[in-house]
């Protein structure tokens, strides 16, 4: 019961620092900066915990503890790898964002 719960955690935390990420994109989208990062430091924060949780399930199954390969656990990974995935590209079109405003801003300037 313990790892079907540890599990859980895993695609709940997943789920939310996928949807804090995407929050981050749509707040730069919109020329939000600062609340941009606090969601990306949000998101950053959730996929410490998973990190750290499938880092103890990865010990326990090295410790010899064994696991059956169940298809939660393999929906639990594919969360965690989108979320990984989401999270690494927010922050990229977090910069995009705000280098096309920097260089509006000096298009600007120049008329």
């Amino acid at each position: 019961m313990d790892l079907e719960r540890d599990i859980l955690n895993l695609i709940a935390y997943s789920g939310e620092a996928r949807s804090l990420a995407m929050e981050a994109i749509g707040y730069a989208k919109n020329g939000e900066y600062e609340r941009a990062e606090e969601s990306l430091n949000e998101a950053d924060e959730k996929l410490a915990m998973v990190h750290d949780m499938q880092t103890k399930l990865l010990q326990r199954e090295a410790s010899g503890e064994s696991f059956s390969m169940s298809i939660l656990l393999v929906h639990a990974q594919d969360h965690l790898m989108n979320a990984i995935t989401i999270h690494t590209l927010a922050k990229e079109f977090l910069d995009v964002f705000k280098r096309l405003n920097e260089l509006e801003r000096e298009k600007e300037r120049c008329k």
